[in-house]
């Protein structure tokens, strides 16, 4: 029988959520806002819910894998929307390869790590 789930939906927290909003349309998301303290961002089916809600904590161990077909263009896509400079506290760290594929890493402006990956075939 196939399995009738359709996706995973984490919920991630803001220290600014107007600031991180701003980010992650800057990053390219696209933004379904489900009420005034949380929206939905995704590219295609993929995403995550955002909250007007910050625990210290929480949101320095949370972490997301979003998974590409082709690392390196996706990267220089990235890297020319210059996040780090318009928005303080974002990161950007350059991919490593490794015997399972390969990965960078982006700070969103409150500290959650995003591991940008490519898997080998």
């Amino acid at each position: 029988m196939k399995s009738p789930v359709k996706s995973i939906r984490p919920f991630i927290g803001a220290r600014d959520y107007i600031q991180s909003r701003k980010f992650y349309l800057a990053w390219g998301f696209e933004e379904i806002v489900t009420s005034p303290k949380m929206s939905f961002f995704h590219l295609n089916e993929t995403g995550f819910y955002l909250q007007d809600h910050y625990v210290k904590d929480w949101v320095d161990n949370s972490m997301l894998v979003l998974e590409v077909d082709d690392l390196t263009t996706y990267w220089e896509i990235l890297k020319g929307k210059n996040l780090d400079q318009k928005f303080q506290g974002v990161k950007l760290v350059e991919p490593t390869s490794f015997d399972w594929g390969q990965e960078g890493f982006i700070f969103d402006p409150s500290g959650v790590l995003w591991h940008v990956a490519e898997f080998a075939r």
